[in-house]
């Protein structure tokens, strides 16, 4: 619901006390949620595909050191149309799930979920974050007018996210979204969660540095079609570098490179053809330039240290 009760839910610990999670098996993300496993990956149909995370066991997650690494994933999106959005990222979530004293669920049963976005959570670290409860601005329409959302609390729940893909078959990205706080951190107003209206970046860049190759002026690398050169009514192989100032893996982040793999063929990244500078992946001079030519009012990904505070 969109209230909480007060019987069991007075404040913040008797709440965290009084509630408990339940989980759901194999036949119930089946059923309930259109999710099921395929041969070497997962299958999700739309409206009802969950959010899902990577275990590495029964209670931690799957975590990944990526500099000085690249990350391959295969995906169809053929099915996806305009205006659905695939997401596979990955986030400094805590390894196991802010398992704790209030929340001993943990990573077993998808606790602990932070973005760049500092999401107001219902329960952070497995306190109830019901004070302030009201409703939320969280978007702007067309016309220049808040657009109100649900209600939620008075913390967000902060942490670095890097965005491998946002796509369907019309169109794709790949993000950084680097925060000045190491690790998690809940944030309490504007000046710590960010307000994207106002130009407050907070603790971590909500826009992020991205690729977009039709927004880079290339129109025809991505598309349903043979004419495009990542045909996307096929599957595909995606291949995402992060390149290291000294090519070690102590190294700081210096470059965010992809290329893809279909039909047995390679397939390079587009160039950026709208900057002055050109470039096919995300460096932090590429992302400066993106930022002047598209006139954006703020500048968060420099003001949350760039892919060095990403790396």
């Amino acid at each position: 619901g969109e209230y909480w009760d007060q019987s069991l839910c007075p404040d913040p610990q008797s709440c965290s006390q009084n509630c408990a999670l339940e989980g759901v098996d194999e036949k119930g993300y089946l059923e309930n949620y259109k999710a099921s496993p395929v041969q070497g990956g997962i299958k999700l149909e739309f409206p009802s595909a969950p959010r899902v995370y990577m275990l590495d066991g029964e209670d931690r997650y799957k975590m990944f050191r990526l500099k000085n690494k690249e990350f391959t994933f295969d995906v169809d999106l053929s099915s996806l149309p305009c205006g659905m959005n695939a997401a596979l990222y990955f986030i400094e979530m805590d390894e196991h799930g802010d398992r704790n004293g209030l929340n001993p669920g943990g990573a077993k049963y998808g606790t602990g979920y932070c973005d760049a976005q500092c999401p107001h959570m219902r329960f952070i670290r497995g306190e109830a974050n019901l004070l302030g409860w009201e409703k939320s601005h969280w978007a702007v329409n067309p016309d220049g007018q808040n657009m109100t959302g649900g209600h939620e609390g008075r913390y967000g729940y902060c942490c670095a996210e890097m965005d491998i893909l946002e796509a369907n078959r019309e169109a794709g990205v790949f993000t950084a979204h680097p925060c000045t706080e190491q690790e998690q951190a809940i944030c309490e107003g504007k000046e710590q969660c960010g307000d994207r209206g106002e130009g407050i970046t907070g603790y971590c860049d909500k826009d992020g540095c991205g690729f977009s190759s039709f927004r880079m002026g290339d129109e025809k690398f991505w598309g349903a079609g043979q004419e495009f050169a990542v045909d996307t009514t096929k599957p595909m192989t995606i291949v995402t570098q992060f390149v290291t100032s000294d090519n070690t893996d102590a190294g700081d982040l210096v470059d965010i490179r992809r290329i893809y793999i279909q039909d047995g063929k390679v397939v390079k990244n587009s160039e950026a053809n709208v900057l002055p500078g050109g470039g096919d992946s995300i460096t932090d001079a590429m992302c400066s330039e993106q930022n002047r030519v598209f006139n954006e009012s703020s500048f968060g990904f420099k003001d949350a240290g760039g892919l060095k505070a990403m790396g």
